[in-house]
Order: C-alpha cells, then sequence, then structure tokens
C-alpha cells in the first residue's frame, strides 16, 4: 500500500446536526477546526442521501487546505463520485459492517489513504494478516459516548493501550476515538496513539477553532514534554 503519509494528530470526524445545532455548515464548522489546528477531516453523513453527502464533501473540500486530509468515512461511492468531479479527498474510513478492507482497497486504488475501525484483538488480529490493505486504524470507544449510536463499549485507557500495542503487530498508526477530550491527549501518545479523533468536542463547541486549538495544543505539548 503506497498511500501518502497523512498527519493524524488532530482528527476531526463530522457532525452534520451538532454542526446546525450552533448554526454552522459541515463545511464552516471545519474550516474553523482547520485554523485552530486540525490536521484531519472525516466525513461522516450517516442519514444523509447520496447528492445530499456529494454536495457537502465538495463544499469541505473547497475550505480544506492541501496539507491536511480529507476522509470519507463509509461511502466509497462518494468518494469515487467527489474525486471524478476534481476534488481532493484523500481516501476512506471504513467500519468492521462496511465493505471489506480488500474490496475497497480495489476501488479506491493504491495510493488512497484506507482506515479501519477496530475494537476488539480479533478484529485486530485480522488486519495485522493483511496490513498492506489498511493506512490507520481507528480504536475506540475511548470513552462512552452518545455521538454514535451504535459505539462498542468503552475501552478506558487500558483498554485502547492494550489494543494499541496488537496494533503494533501490523506497524500501523491507530486514532483513538470516543469522547475523546484535550485532557486524555498525553495519556494516548504515551499509549503509542498517531492521533485523537473529536466529534462533539469540536463540532458541538461554540467555538470550533478554539476547541481545535486546545486539542492541538494540548497534542503538541505532549510530544514536546516527553522529549525534554
Amino acid at each position: 500500500m503506497t498511500a501518502a503519509p497523512v498527519d493524524l494528530s488532530v482528527y476531526l470526524v463530522t457532525d452534520a446536526a451538532q454542526c446546525a445545532a450552533r448554526g454552522r455548515s459541515v463545511a464552516e464548522t471545519v474550516a474553523r477546526a482547520v485554523a485552530g489546528g486540525v490536521t484531519a477531516v472525516q466525513i461522516r453523513e450517516k442519514h444523509a442521501a447520496g447528492r445530499e453527502f456529494l454536495r457537502t464533501v465538495l463544499e469541505v473540500a473547497a475550505v480544506v487546505p492541501e496539507r491536511v486530509a480529507l476522509i470519507i468515512n463509509d461511502r466509497v461511492d462518494v468518494f469515487l463520485a467527489a474525486r471524478a468531479a476534481g476534488a481532493r479527498v484523500t481516501g476512506v474510513h471504513v467500519g468492521q459492517s462496511d465493505l471489506p478492507p480488500a474490496a475497497v482497497r480495489e476501488l479506491i486504488g493504491e495510493h488512497a489513504v484506507l482506515g479501519l475501525s477496530a475494537a476488539s484483538p480479533d478484529e485486530l488480529r485480522a488486519v495485522a494478516e493483511h496490513p498492506a490493505r489498511v493506512h490507520h486504524i481507528g480504536i475506540g470507544a475511548l470513552h462512552a459516548t452518545r455521538t454514535k449510536a451504535d459505539a462498542p463499549a468503552a475501552l478506558g485507557h487500558d483498554g485502547f493501550a492494550r489494543l494499541a500495542r496488537l496494533a503494533r503487530l501490523s506497524d500501523l498508526p491507530v486514532v483513538a476515538i470516543g469522547g475523546v477530550t484535550p485532557a486524555d491527549l498525553p495519556r494516548l501518545r504515551d499509549a503509542g496513539a498517531a492521533g485523537a479523533a473529536a466529534v462533539s468536542g469540536i463540532c458541538a463547541a461554540e467555538d470550533p477553532r478554539a476547541a481545535a486549538r486546545a486539542y492541538a495544543r494540548a497534542w503538541t505539548r505532549n510530544r514536546e514534554e516527553s522529549h525534554i
């Protein structure tokens, strides 16, 4: 797998309903969050029709700088349509009930990023058998969360650390997700996380830029302290 490296450290997963509740579009929220330090954006639209999802992706792609990865949640068809429309989309993220990673890789090509959710040792061992198909793994939920109705049981920091160690068998970077706050970032980084994902922590925030800055500063501060 030859997808280009991406910075996963401050990873925003969007929620259109939370953005709308704050009177903002997804694209506006993303633009503010990127200004605050978000390094990767995953567009998640669980209930949107295909055309609506594509429209959101194109709007977000227009405001996201090249240095920020833009990843499409679940919908390989939307990723392909956005790419065909000339949008700069980086890749796709799928869960355990979506198309198998091997099939997704065939569809999106070898240069696109492919993320995969995992929440158990068996799921991580399956990835380790074919690591070339996947670029990174999302592990969660770290804490109990209402953002995702079908989120697995909370792992806690110790559970995340155990799964992160298993993920290292495949040399794949891992991103923590599920109720993650800036206060969690030092322990996540110490456990080997390549980044941390936020949904409501940014989308539901009064000021997405300030919220993103808090995550970015917590991540950077922990990195700097680890080198002292």
